[in-house]
């Protein structure tokens, strides 16, 4: 992980701000929806991820997202565009 992803990381610990947490959900629904696996072996689906989440979820989904948006993997432009999108309303939060 490079500097700034761990910049990010420690910036969005315990955040509160509702975009920010309105994207991780919007994300999470995106990739439920497009069936997309970042992760070998999720805990819990995307689903119920978005279901539950939390404040202290968000450094787990700003990871998710970094992986998204850096994945070549991953091709559903919508999906890499939500991703961009929770990653910069971190940053500017």
């Amino acid at each position: 992980m490079d500097k700034k992803a761990e910049e990010l990381l420690e910036k969005c610990e315990n955040i509160e701000d509702s975009s920010v947490m309105g994207s991780c959900k919007a994300m999470l629904e995106m990739m439920a929806k497009s069936n997309e696996t970042v992760e070998d072996k999720p805990n819990e689906t995307y689903l119920q991820m978005a279901e539950t989440l939390t404040p202290q979820d968000v450094p787990k989904v700003l990871e998710l997202a970094l992986k998204i948006r850096e994945s070549g993997d991953i091709t559903d432009p919508d999906l890499k565009i939500a991703a961009s999108k929770l990653i910069r309303a971190i940053e500017m939060s």
